[in-house]
């Protein structure tokens, strides 16, 4: 939000306030060995205009490393075993994912009339597509919310796709009328992007362009007539405004003194990444990597093959994968030992690939921070933050776990909050937009 509030009102004078010694949150590049991987994301995808642009004001965009989902595959774990997701209509008709009755009943979305009550996403899509899609629908939340379709809130995570069923009656319906009035842009499928110093490389660029405190805890923020004044253990701060960038219970909390929220806390759910290093000799298919259903029965949620999407990210002669453990269903396992894990995740993930044993190199990464989940209760907090914004001029809340998970998301919404301060409004609303699923 900082670097647009700078492109937009030069003039304004920014203070970025850190509680840790390093910027960046779940952001943050593993290295170690010759090997490197991400604490957090993993990449973000080139499909977005606030995106780009913040590519290029920062000059990044000539150092970006693609790897674009036209080339790679994507893989789930059908019965034991791995299946290319279909990736064209062809191959979408063809595919073993989906039984011929299941592709049938996808169909009946056109018959189907919206129901407007508040639904999860597994509800939304049993009643639209039928039963034969959800385990593509779990293994699609696993991959980004490392989430349980049971309890995420359709509204919340895909408020584009549910307009657009309101307005025509129908997904495919809505998605045809779009398409034929143009508003269907994407002539491809878009590429994820990293660097070759990882993802924190965007972290440093943009820390580099500001003042921030380090080291600084906030212990809460008052109202007065000049603007707001931010209490924090090394003294007050007076400002302007204040852009709580900051990930969803935390702004919560902060904020609770001032208007209490509806609910206290939104769930996390937090994963434990597994850093293999193998020999060439391991059997690693060509792609991005696999998604795991629940109902398969793994231990891992899923596997990327990290050294097959960007270069450098394993000495030569071996290749890397990043296996994914936890998440919300199965927060039991992130309190096992690392050993227990390394040794859980091999066994799993040797049923589906051919691998040397053992791995050359293991390095078991335990984030801090977990991941929001926007389950039933998380369209209530959206109107308690339209609320605060509104009754509280000067207050703007972004950051991670409101308007999604995702990096584009983020970025999305900081440069919306900057347009807002440079006219000194409110944030407006964008109209829900059909939010593409990439696996």
């Amino acid at each position: 939000a900082a670097h647009f509030v700078k492109g937009l009102s030069p003039d304004l004078t920014t203070l970025i306030l850190e509680k840790s010694a390093r910027v960046g949150g779940a952001v943050q590049t593993f290295r170690q060995a010759g090997f490197q991987g991400e604490w957090g994301p993993h990449g973000f995808l080139d499909n977005t205009a606030e995106s780009q642009e913040l590519l290029h004001d920062t000059g990044l965009y000539q150092e970006a490393q693609a790897a674009p989902l036209g080339d790679f595959y994507r893989y789930v774990c059908h019965g034991g075993a791995l299946v290319r997701l279909p990736q064209s209509l062809k191959t979408v008709l063809t595919t073993p994912l989906i039984s011929s009755l299941g592709k049938l009943r996808v169909l009946a979305d056109l018959w189907k009339s919206p129901r407007s009550e508040a639904m999860t996403i597994g509800e939304w899509v049993e009643y639209r597509f039928g039963p034969d899609l959800l385990p593509l629908v779990d293994a699609a939340v696993t991959g980004s919310f490392a989430g349980d379709y049971s309890k995420l809130c359709i509204d919340a995570v895909m408020p584009g796709v549910r307009k657009l069923e309101m307005e025509a009656g129908s997904v495919i319906r809505g998605l045809i009328r779009k398409k034929k009035s143009g508003g269907d842009k994407l002539t491809r499928l878009p590429s994820m992007l990293n660097f070759p110093e990882g993802m924190e490389r965007l972290i440093k660029v943009l820390t580099s362009q500001h003042e921030v405190e380090c080291n600084t805890l906030v212990q809460g923020l008052s109202k007065d007539l000049d603007g707001w004044r931010i209490q924090t253990d090394k003294g007050q701060i007076a400002a302007r405004a204040v852009v709580m960038a900051v990930p969803v219970n935390q702004c919560l909390q902060l904020l609770a003194a001032i208007k209490p929220p509806p609910v206290s806390c939104v769930p996390v759910s937090k994963i434990i990444n597994v850093v293999l290093g193998f020999s060439a000799s391991a059997k690693v298919p060509y792609g991005f990597g696999y998604l795991a259903p629940e109902r398969e029965g793994r231990f891992t949620l899923g596997a990327m093959f990290t050294s097959h999407m960007f270069p450098d990210r394993a000495p030569a002669g071996q290749v890397l994968i990043e296996a994914l453990v936890g998440g919300r269903r199965h927060p039991d396992r992130l309190i096992l030992s690392d050993e227990e894990i390394v040794d859980k995740v091999c066994a799993d993930i040797s049923q589906l690939i051919e691998l040397p044993e053992p791995p050359i190199f293991v390095k078991v990464l335990r984030p801090e921070h977990g991941i929001p989940q926007l389950e039933m209760d998380h369209p209530r907090l959206l109107g308690w933050r339209q609320a605060m914004e509104q009754d509280f001029p000067g207050l703007y809340i972004c950051g991670f776990g409101w308007d999604g998970i995702g990096m584009n998301d983020m970025i999305k919404s900081a440069k919306k909050t900057a347009m807002a301060i440079a006219v000194g409004g409110s944030r407006i609303e964008d109209e829900a937009k059909v939010k593409p699923v990439y696996f």
